[in-house]
């Protein structure tokens, strides 16, 4: 926005003019170059997505103190590995996390985005968004992406959040969209990317309500252990490597991202354990 000064330092006028107290309204009226949801290819001329990186699987559960969210962390392109240590889960604020499927660069600008959109209606508006509200301003930036999803560019995310207007024990909630903006509320769980139907395989076996966060996150790192065990594009633990998926939390006291040598040892644990049952633990009786 360097351009949109008058020139002797101070801002142009479309800061001052009353509008909406969406950023990304904002951009589109006044500057919409510098929307990521901007056609990236001329019309009719079609992406090649083995050419740009993917990022794959995401999934999020709800358990007893609110909601987790996590994804493993290998980026692929095409069949080459093209990042290892890929960061596919981001606090959208304090009480919110969004995590990505699909690719990388879009997913990346489009979650920095939703950041500033967040931010930007709390400071207009005096008060941060429901829950609601902002899994339909997320849908609404995704169909702003449909050219690129179109040319086969799409990114999918999954948005999980701290609800404290909803009943005890339903706080933690869960919201997944498709490519073209539609809004879905998932109970218990969820996952996306190519690995999802394994990893959701295997959280229908493992989740139970009430879940500590120790056991929803061991029930996590399970389920992103079994997608990366049957889809190439989803990584497992790299114990050589010391890379590890990504765990985070929202409860009551807001975001936090599990440390390292904690989902390190939670790996590690999970390894193990596999060396003696190696499609993982039973459903429980």
């Amino acid at each position: 926005m360097a351009d949109s000064d008058t020139g002797d330092g101070r801002l142009g006028e479309e800061f001052f003019t009353p509008g909406s107290s969406s950023f990304t309204d904002f951009l589109a009226a006044h500057r919409p170059g510098l929307l990521p949801t901007r056609s990236p290819l001329p019309h009719g001329v079609p992406a090649d997505p083995d050419q740009v990186p993917h990022g794959t699987t995401v999934l999020a559960l709800a358990y007893r103190d609110g909601v987790l969210i996590a994804g493993d962390r290998r980026a692929t392109m095409g069949n080459l590995i093209a990042q290892r240590d890929l960061e596919k889960v981001h606090p959208a604020d304090d009480y919110t996390a969004v995590a990505f499927a699909g690719s990388v660069g879009l997913a990346i600008d489009m979650v920095k985005l939703y950041q500033v959109e967040l931010k930007h209606f709390e400071k207009i508006e005096g008060i941060p968004m429901t829950l609601n509200a902002k899994a339909t301003r997320l849908a609404t930036m995704i169909r702003q992406n449909l050219g690129q999803a179109m040319q086969g560019l799409a990114v999918v995310p999954l948005l999980a959040g701290y609800d404290p207007a909803a009943p005890e024990g339903e706080r933690g909630r869960i919201f997944s969209f498709d490519v073209v903006g539609g809004l879905y509320e998932k109970a218990e769980f969820h996952a996306e990317g190519s690995g999802s139907p394994y990893a959701r395989g295997a959280l229908k076996k493992l989740f139970r309500p009430g879940m500590s966060r120790r056991e929803a996150a061991l029930a996590a790192l399970q389920a992103l252990y079994d997608a990366a065990d049957d889809d190439s594009a989803t990584g497992g633990p790299d114990v050589g490597r010391r890379i590890f998926p990504i765990v985070s939390v929202i409860t009551g006291d807001g975001f936090e991202r599990l440390p390292e040598t904690e989902t390190a040892e939670l790996s590690g644990e999970m390894v193990e354990q596999r060396r003696s049952r190696p499609d993982g633990p039973h459903a429980a009786p």
